[in-house]
């Protein structure tokens, strides 16, 4: 990579963090600086306004007094007031007090051997009776001085008087000041770069070391990956939030992104076992779980940073296409299981009619036969006049052969009677796996059973489609008779509980009631509504 400044210039292995602390260091410098030079403008100009407002109160205040007024007036204004002046000098702390004439001539100065001379400075603002301040350099250096008229009793003006201070002491005033402001400046200085390297290591390390450049493309490249790929993707907080939906997520789990990121995971609206297991921070390997219209593998795995808790990944596979294409094909497997049981059947029946031809009795071959073939056709005929719906029809003659060769009489009810036009909104293989998982779980449960027995009704009618399987196993415990169409219910050990729940996710997308009861064995009543009802 070539080496880049913060500005892309030519400085590489800078990372944000560093750029930030940099730039902080910089911001603090020029902020503290700046205070600390307008702190001293302003402390520059409040002592030269203090210094003025002093020599102006001492000069009114020594201009007001009558001995003043007196003394300018006095054949030896010098041997009346230079005493005066020189007192009031000392007890101000100022560098003079220069009382003179109108025209400017000293009666008083420091030095004596300035006495009698011209004041240096400007009194003609002073000689119009106001009262004026400036900077000047006089005879005893640059000063902050005031110039104010002395009145007689008519208001004219006969004398002034000068008050100053050496602008020496209001330099060693303000050094002492900006010794104090150097102090504090710095301490803000060293306290700004330690709070700015605190802040500078807590990004460092919220940002691994990574520069702006390498942030953004990475940033480009999740998002990107999260919006592409179609497997959903989850994170949950430890807090049972979710921080963050992909695309595909949305879609699997009916969700809007920004909705559901920040809301707790049992608020989505999801299954109680799904929303247990997002929740959860165990891990999970490819759990089944059922939505209302999907079929989910569910894998929950905890991550970690150090020693802090970051929350779970979850991921997302849709196998609901592969659950009906695995339903359809162990249908077929069932229907190729039937035709292998009667091919087996039939080649016996064959035997025996060729063996009673043999001997000699073609009668009985023929009556044999005859009678055999009677009954298969009745069954079929029964099947196909009451149900006419092909798929159904086949389903119903395949499940028959496959629970007879396993022991079990499937009976189809007398007021069996499908209208394949009042169903044609239910899809086909919705059908199949209603009908199918209901025989199926019928016939488990009468294996152990003497004499099992497994009653199949189904007939449509105005409102809807009817499904009745009951059979004389064991029956269902009332205490979990609500449990049966849930994930992970069986009436087999070992089981995957998988064939009712998805009755009921089917059953659900149309909008129709699932019931179960016991009358001497299990009892499942499906209900879809009609036409109208379909979704």
């Amino acid at each position: 990579m070539a080496d880049r400044d913060w500005f892309g210039r030519g400085r590489a292995g800078w990372s944000l963090a560093r750029r930030l602390f940099v730039l902080q260091v910089v911001v603090v410098a020029v902020v503290v600086l700046a205070g600390a030079a307008l702190a001293y403008y302003d402390a520059q100009r409040r002592t030269a306004d203090t210094a003025r407002d002093q020599v102006v109160a001492v000069a009114r205040t020594l201009a007001a007094q009558p001995g003043v007024r007196d003394g300018v007036l006095a054949p030896d204004p010098t041997a009346a007031l230079q005493p005066v002046a020189e007192r009031v000098r000392h007890d101000a702390g100022v560098a003079f007090v220069t009382i003179m004439s109108p025209d400017g001539v000293r009666f008083t100065h420091p030095d004596p051997a300035r006495i009698g001379r011209p004041f240096v400075g400007h009194i003609e603002q002073a000689r119009a009776g106001q009262v004026f301040t400036e900077t000047y350099t006089g005879t005893l250096g640059p000063s902050v001085r005031a110039v104010v008229p002395v009145f007689d009793d008519a208001h004219q003006v006969r004398g002034l008087v000068s008050v100053g201070i050496a602008m020496r002491v209001l330099t060693e005033q303000l050094r002492a000041e900006l010794v104090a402001l150097v102090l504090v400046a710095g301490a803000a200085l060293v306290l700004g770069g330690v709070l700015t390297h605190l802040v500078s290591e807590r990004l460092r390390r919220h940002t691994h070391g990574l520069g702006p450049a390498e942030l953004s493309r990475m940033y480009e490249y999740h998002d990107a990956i999260l919006h592409a790929v179609r497997e959903g993707l989850l994170l949950v907080a430890p807090t049972g939030q979710v921080a963050l939906c992909n695309d595909g997520a949305a879609v699997l789990l009916s969700l809007d992104p920004a909705e559901a990121e920040g809301t707790h995971v049992s608020r989505l609206g999801l299954p109680d076992s799904l929303a247990d297991t997002l929740a959860s921070a165990a891990p999970v390997r490819d759990e089944v779980h059922l939505t209302d219209d999907r079929v989910l593998v569910v894998n929950v795995s905890p991550i970690r940073s150090g020693e802090r808790d970051l929350g779970t990944v979850v991921t997302l596979r849709d196998h609901t296409e592969l659950q009906a294409l695995s339903g359809e094909l162990d249908s077929m497997r069932g229907f190729a299981e039937s035709l292998r049981a009667q091919a087996h059947e039939s080649a016996n029946r064959l035997h025996t009619v060729v063996s009673l031809i043999e001997l000699g009795r073609g009668e009985e071959a023929v009556a044999f036969a005859t009678r055999e073939l009677e009954l298969a056709q009745q069954l079929t005929d029964r099947v196909v006049g009451a149900v006419r719906e092909p798929v159904l029809a086949a389903l119903l003659l395949g499940k028959t052969a496959e629970a007879r060769e396993r022991g079990v009489d499937v009976v189809l009810g007398a007021d069996t009677d499908i209208d394949d036009t009042a169903i044609a909104h239910v899809d086909s293989r919705d059908l199949v796996t209603i009908l199918g998982n209901l025989i199926d779980n019928a016939v488990e449960a009468t294996l152990e059973t003497p004499h099992p027995r497994v009653d199949v009704t189904a007939r449509t009618d105005a409102t809807g489609l009817l499904v009745r399987v009951a059979d004389n196993g064991p029956g269902v415990d009332p205490a979990g008779a609500r449990r049966v169409f849930e994930r992970g219910w069986s009436t087999k050990s070992g089981g995957r509980g998988l064939g009712l729940a998805l009755v009921g996710q089917a059953v659900r997308r149309y909008g129709g009631t699932t019931e179960v009861h016991h009358d001497g064995g299990a009892v499942f009543t499906v209900r879809l509504p009609g036409r109208t009802g379909a979704p």
